[in-house]
């Protein structure tokens, strides 16, 4: 019903937090659909665990706004409409922003040869014109692994922080954009100028640049998405 990726039983990790994780990963992946009813009983038995685990899981992810609770209907995947995304995108352009601001001020050499292969291997890979459901995840992972990146080199914690709990909520949503063959070539151009303007110490152009960035996937999300306002 649910054909949701296996449990990795071989972890150490409590029980109840495996399945949380697998859970989560269905849902920002859009294994999980929004809108989608979660029965606790279906998932215990497609997952081989019992209802217990489930349970605690999706209290867990109502926590993180991934799942709404209806009052006499029980659990479902939340729904954002196109509102919910911009809102996330227009703040994480400028936190963001501000991240690559600090990191041009704050620079050593290491950080930026880190910086230019993670571009190195974003490019390479995004040049594939036919782009496999497993290359279109890597590049997402390469993509949120340099702006972690460009975070660490701001040494902001509370910066850090503020983005990363807005990060998720439009992670599948950047899937789409990047399965896009000229998009992902555009990210890589984007990164690389990123990257220039924070070797080059330019603070501000390297936040314009990046606030640009992130706002470019809201434009593709306007012009290309099919998102409805949903009651959920």
């Amino acid at each position: 019903m649910y054909n949701l990726p296996k449990l990795d039983l071989s972890d150490y990790r409590p029980l109840r937090d495996v399945v949380f994780d697998n859970l989560r990963e269905s849902i920002l992946t859009g294994k999980l659909k929004p809108g989608q009813r979660l029965m606790e009983i279906q998932l215990a038995e497609g997952l081989g665990v019992s209802r217990t685990p489930i349970r605690e899981a999706i209290r867990k992810l109502e926590l993180e706004d991934l799942v709404v609770m209806l009052p006499r209907k029980g659990a479902y995947v939340s729904n954002m409409s196109l509102k919910d995304i911009t809102n996330v995108l227009q703040v994480r352009a400028k936190l963001e922003g501000l991240s690559s601001s600090l990191a041009a001020k704050k620079r050593n050499d290491i950080d930026v040869e880190n910086l230019k292969k993670m571009t190195e291997e974003f490019k390479k890979l995004s040049s594939r014109e036919d782009m496999s459901y497993d290359d279109i995840m890597e590049l997402s992972k390469k993509d949120i692994d340099f702006h972690k990146a460009i975070r660490k080199m701001s040494d902001n914690n509370a910066l850090t922080k503020a983005v990363t709990s807005i990060w998720e909520q439009e992670y599948k949503f950047r899937l789409s954009y990047m399965k896009c063959y000229d998009t992902s070539m555009s990210i890589a151009d984007e990164h690389m100028g990123i990257v220039k303007a924070i070797i080059d110490g330019d603070d501000k152009l390297a936040e314009e640049l990046t606030s640009k960035h992130i706002m470019n996937s809201e434009e593709f999300i306007l012009n290309n998405a099919d998102f409805k306002d949903s009651s959920l």
